[in-house]
């Protein structure tokens, strides 16, 4: 059994749809990065390969890095990249109402589906599994509840009910699928 303890990135502070743009995270609350460093395992450390999520594991050292992995990035907005809701709106209504209210195949112009990032970070976490019992996750958002959505066997609809804040913890296991806590604040 493979555990995997998911971490988001600092907060970036970005009010807009954030995937694969690559923006700094805020990482100026040390006492909360020192709570969160006090409070996970002494296992190894992945992260996505942005910058935002670089950084981050970069502040659970000393523990052991591992190489980063494209495979665990946010989902891609494609032309939604960088925009808000109301500015995607405006060209494709329909499309971004149906993105969010029916998550599954709906994709953005240019981006990813739901589906399509769960497929990803499915195929991530089990060549991750391979390579360790535990490890820490530093990830995104959609990575995160993609990642929930495989260990608890939900659909996409209840997985984007749940909140990952910046900085919090979500722990599963996929072998067998179980959710051990999701977005926990040390």
């Amino acid at each position: 059994m493979s555990r995997f303890w998911l971490v988001r990135h600092g907060p970036t502070h970005a009010k807009a749809m954030v995937g694969w743009t690559d923006i700094p995270a805020d990482l100026s609350d040390h006492a909360q990065i020192a709570r969160l460093n006090a409070y996970l395992p002494d296992v190894p450390v992945v992260s996505s390969d942005l910058s935002r999520a670089i950084c981050t594991a970069d502040c659970l050292a000393p523990r052991l890095r591992l190489a980063h992995d494209p495979g665990l990035r946010e989902i891609n907005f494609g032309a939604w990249e960088m925009k808000t809701y109301a500015e995607a709106e405006v060209s494709d209504p329909a499309l971004i109402r149906a993105f969010w209210d029916q998550a599954g195949s709906p994709r953005a112009p240019g981006g990813e589906s739901w589906d399509d990032l769960t497929a990803r970070i499915g195929s991530a976490l089990n060549r991750l599994a391979e390579q360790a019992d535990e490890l820490i996750i530093v990830a995104h958002f959609g990575a995160i509840l993609a990642a929930v959505q495989l260990a608890g066997g939900l659909t996409a609809a209840e997985v984007l009910s749940h909140k990952i804040d910046n900085l919090s913890v979500t722990s599963i296991s996929l072998r067998p699928g179980q959710l051990h806590q999701i977005n926990h604040i040390p």
